[in-house]
């Protein structure tokens, strides 16, 4: 039997894929009064494990207005973001 056919198959790893935090809106409640909230605020509220890319769901209801930066944003959560009052800010 040739060789590559006794050998297991193996997948593909995408290098160059990029690993972003998820933070839904509804966990930004727990940053309330804290202009603008940052990856670092998010990092120290315990939002998100480490300050690398974060990105934003639409999941749950925003009631107060906050500035919210991240590196990228689901399209409900910049409209509900954007709704109450606040400002979304790419990174």
């Amino acid at each position: 039997m040739p060789i590559h056919r006794r050998l297991p198959k193996r997948g593909f790893t995408n290098i160059f894929k990029k690993q972003f935090e998820i933070v839904n809106v509804s966990d930004l409640v727990r940053c309330a009064g804290i202009d603008p909230v940052t990856p670092e605020v998010m990092k120290e509220k315990g939002l998100i494990k480490k300050t690398g890319l974060v990105k934003i769901l639409g999941c749950g209801e925003l009631a107060e207005s906050l500035n919210v930066h991240a590196h990228k944003f689901s399209g409900s959560a910049q409209a509900k973001i954007e709704k109450s009052g606040g400002k979304v800010v790419n990174l």
